[in-house]
């Protein structure tokens, strides 16, 4: 059996987005479980869109989440360059190769002329397709408009009759009609190869087999396998994976602007739960198990999992399975990684951060969002007297005005603030009062906060605050129920 190679290769246009990633992830898998190699390459064929940046961009989320690359731009190997832009000598003689195998042929139509078969072509609301003008230009013909150095391309010569037909691991056999299929351009005037050239040759040259790509190009393969027979060359394997889609019907797309790998990564998604995530968007390990490491992944995937059905990307399942992450994180690691984030909330000179994070350890699904979790320690927020109506602990605005006042009144006495004092007096005070712990905590903590949701209670919030900015806190608790009262 012939060595597994796979390749991932992404153009420059933009940052990786999800089902770039997913391609790499699963080219990457099939490789290792087959103990194969792993190829990177670069096909930026489209200056046009080239983006500066961009293929540093993919490198270093690969190296970020631990696709590492065998072969590649950057580390080079046997069948290099890797970057498609320096191949074009390469292309340049495959495709004047494939002129003296009959698969190819010198064009010289003019854009004026292929604008004008666009224009007509609309006018009578009928697909445009190049008409096959200069496919039968004879030998002197072609030699002439050379020597007199004619602009051309260079075009596929497609059968006119007949079907092509091919295997795909997921689809099974694709049949379409030659007739049906345009004589596309294979080498561009300026000596650039279409993806159509580039790709046949690049894959066979590098050995890549399976071919892992989008299914975006099953109606494409035809025309690639017409290629191959005209070289005489061994057709691969061919794994054409469903789309990601944001909602059905509408797939996950760079150019409008759907969220990337790096978008995802610097909002406080770990690298890890993404590419869990990423994993089982079409494919299923067959069994309940939803988390794996990437050491796992490399045993248990199996091509028989991918399905052939779009995937749908939902954001909440990724929150949710970002936040079981965040939760087996240590309480020192998920420190380390908030961090930057109080500093971003600019909470107060010596706070307990540490407690902090104990706090909000296992309430966290996103880590950007806890400067905003923790912002109320920072900034007392403007709230209504209505916060302190809870039904559930049985306040109002009688009894929370009753109790704050006894609490203001033993927590001014403490000294040693503490969360472990201020318990007992709390607690102390409650039995004295004989009420529920609720009638009195619920009051003090919306006076400590002033929101409903808080990483911790009444007692963890004093703490934090110090006795200064408590007791200033909950006194304006007081003035607003004292308003509302009267």
């Amino acid at each position: 059996m012939n060595e597994v190679r796979t390749r991932f290769a992404p153009s420059p246009t933009g940052y990786l987005h999800i089902g770039g990633l997913r391609t790499a992830l699963y080219t990457y898998l099939i490789a290792k479980k087959n103990n194969g190699k792993f190829l990177l390459r670069i096909e930026d064929t489209d200056q046009d869109r080239f983006v500066e940046g961009a293929t540093d961009v993919i490198y270093n989320t690969l190296k970020l989440v631990g696709l590492q690359h065998d072969e590649g731009p950057d580390i080079g190997g046997p069948y290099g360059p890797y970057t498609q832009s320096e191949r074009k000598p390469i292309y340049l003689k495959y495709a004047k190769e494939l002129i003296e195998k009959d698969g190819a042929y010198y064009c010289f139509c003019t854009k004026e002329r292929l604008d004008k078969m666009r224009a007509d072509a609309t006018e009578t609301k009928s697909d445009f397709g190049y008409d096959g003008h200069c496919r039968h230009l004879s030998q002197e013909e072609i030699e002439e408009k050379l020597n007199a150095g004619l602009p051309y391309v260079i075009r596929q010569k497609v059968p006119k009759t007949g079907t092509t037909s091919f295997e795909d691991e997921l689809f099974g056999t694709i049949t379409v009609d030659n007739n049906t299929l345009e004589d596309g351009i294979l080498l561009k005037s300026d000596g650039m190869p279409t993806y159509n050239l580039a790709n046949v040759i690049d894959d066979h040259l590098m050995k890549i087999n399976p071919v892992v790509r989008g299914s975006e190009y099953l109606s494409s393969t035809p025309r690639y396998n017409l290629i191959y027979e005209s070289f005489g060359w061994e057709i691969p394997q061919y794994i054409h994976l469903s789309p990601v889609m944001k909602e059905p019907g509408k797939k996950l797309s760079k150019r409008d602007g759907d969220a990337s790998f790096d978008d995802f990564y610097k909002k406080g998604y770990l690298k890890d739960a993404i590419l869990n995530y990423v994993a089982l968007l079409g494919w299923s390990p067959g069994g309940d198990e939803e988390f794996f490491t990437l050491e796992e992944l490399e045993k248990v995937f199996d091509t028989k999992g991918l399905s052939k059905s779009p995937a749908v990307f939902d954001v909440n399942k990724l929150r949710w399975m970002n936040g079981e992450y965040i939760k087996n994180l240590s309480l020192d690691k998920f420190h380390e990684m908030a961090l930057p984030y109080y500093k971003e909330a600019e909470l107060p000179e010596g706070m307990n951060l540490k407690r902090i994070s104990s706090l909000i350890h296992g309430r966290t699904e996103v880590l950007n969002e806890i400067p905003d979790m923790v912002a109320f320690l920072n900034v007392l927020p403007e709230y209504e007297s209505d916060l302190f109506i809870h039904k559930k602990s049985k306040t109002n605005l009688e009894n929370s005005y009753e109790n704050l006042t006894k609490a203001i009144e033993v927590l001014n006495d403490v000294e040693d603030w503490n969360e472990d004092t201020l318990h007992q007096v709390l607690f102390d005070l409650i039995a004295q009062l004989g009420v529920k712990n609720s009638l009195l905590l619920w009051p003090v903590r919306i006076a400590a906060a002033g929101k409903l949701v808080t990483p911790g209670g009444a007692i963890e919030i004093l703490g934090l605050l110090g006795k200064d900015e408590a007791m200033r806190r909950l006194h304006i608790g007081l003035e607003i129920l004292s308003d509302a009262l009267e």
